[in-house]
């Protein structure tokens, strides 16, 4: 239990935004010229740019999520990454899953998180990924975490088609990771993984018929996978950890059409996950953690923007202490990092270190790889 004797544990919600978040048109630096220099296509206009002060402000597709802002329930991480930032998907993925930039790593820093949480495994739900496949960050040798692709019809599986479910997942597992990794690590982690699942399905069976809310969620993947979070965690079954994932930031073309869909999406997701957590008295015992694997580059390609490096990401929660946190990088062109990126203001580990040590009440040294700078994003916490 927590540790200054409240009656609810604290609760990490992770929203990975795959494929590359632009960073720059999510938070825009509107009085910049610069800025509207470099993305002669790719740009937010500056009268319709939602502002939050006399140089930054919300895309206006991601009103929601600055409504929860001006509620001050946002803290905002400006300028977030890690030295020589990879600009390749998987590989820079798989640096934020396992805080190790300079070697392969066996173990996701979330795994860690969950055998710190239950070192016995007793709980088959102590960390739930929403999604097909089981995120490199919730896997490592003799951890359990459960994968649930739909919620609704996961209960209604027999004990066969939830093992046969099993298998695909960690065969997606597999195809992914081994041409990074190595089939023998693979290999390694699949035979040790996968125990409880069968339990979990059992409890997690009798979710949906125990919920009921007035919040109606949009209709698309995000919105349905924090509708499942939010089932789940109300049906207090002891998930300590939530992992989802919004794909389709890798705007290379067509960003114009898409990125503003994608901001509507996951800001309404929010907000109406945040309100549905309000709703059910579920709320003040969760933080949301919401991250992409890098940023955009300054210029655009005349279509969309092209892998960068420093990046934006998101604390989200009814005990955050809002604002913004770290630098944003600097968009002058002599100080774009190899003539084209933004520069790194804070280390991504030092951000996981934040909410492990502030938030879960866990020392992040052993998780993180290291001591790094840390922020104050809380009004208070569950945790002495």
């Amino acid at each position: 239990m927590s540790g200054n004797g409240a009656a609810k544990d604290p609760v990490l919600v992770v929203v990975q935004l795959t494929g590359g978040n632009d960073f720059m048109n999510t938070l825009v630096p509107y009085t910049e010229g610069a800025y509207y220099d470099a993305r002669p296509l790719v740009r937010v206009a500056e009268d319709e740019v939602l502002p939050i002060n006399d140089t930054l402000g919300f895309n206006p597709n991601a009103s929601r999520l600055k409504e929860l802002y001006d509620a001050g329930n946002v803290a905002v991480v400006q300028g977030i990454g890690y030295p020589n930032s990879s600009r390749s998907h998987f590989r820079g993925m798989d640096i934020w899953h396992t805080c190790e930039p300079d070697r392969i790593s066996t173990e996701g820093w979330v795994a860690k998180v969950i055998d710190r949480l239950d070192p016995e495994g007793e709980n088959p739900l102590t960390a739930v990924n929403i999604g097909r496949g089981l995120p490199r960050a919730l896997a490592a040798p003799g951890v359990t975490a459960t994968s649930v692709g739909d919620l609704d019809n996961y209960g209604l599986m027999t004990g066969v088609e939830v093992e046969e479910e099993r298998e695909r997942d960690l065969e997606i597992f597999k195809r992914m990771y081994t041409p990074a990794v190595g089939a023998g690590l693979v290999q390694d982690y699949l035979s040790q993984t996968g125990r409880g699942s069968l339990a979990g399905a059992e409890i997690l069976a009798k979710v949906p018929g125990q919920y009921s809310s007035s919040v109606e969620y949009g209709a698309n993947p995000i919105a349905k996978a924090l509708h499942d979070v939010a089932r789940i965690h109300t049906a207090g079954v002891g998930t300590r950890v939530f992992y989802t994932s919004h794909p389709g930031y890798d705007t290379h073309s067509h960003q114009p059409p898409v990125h503003p869909r994608l901001l509507q999406e996951v800001s309404g997701a929010l907000a109406d996950f945040m309100q549905d957590l309000r709703e059910h008295d579920a709320a003040e015992e969760v933080t949301i953690l919401v991250f992409t694997e890098f940023g955009r580059r300054m210029k655009d390609n005349g279509s969309g923007t092209d892998h960068g490096s420093g990046g934006g990401a998101f604390i989200v929660g009814d005990l955050v202490e809002g604002g913004l946190y770290a630098e944003y990088p600097s968009v002058d062109p002599s100080d774009w990092l190899h003539g084209e990126d933004l520069k790194h203001t804070i280390d991504f580990r030092g951000i996981y270190g934040t909410i492990l040590e502030q938030w879960m009440g866990i020392a992040p040294h052993e998780i993180v790889g290291g001591e790094f700078e840390q922020i104050r994003p809380y009004s208070r916490t569950l945790v002495a």
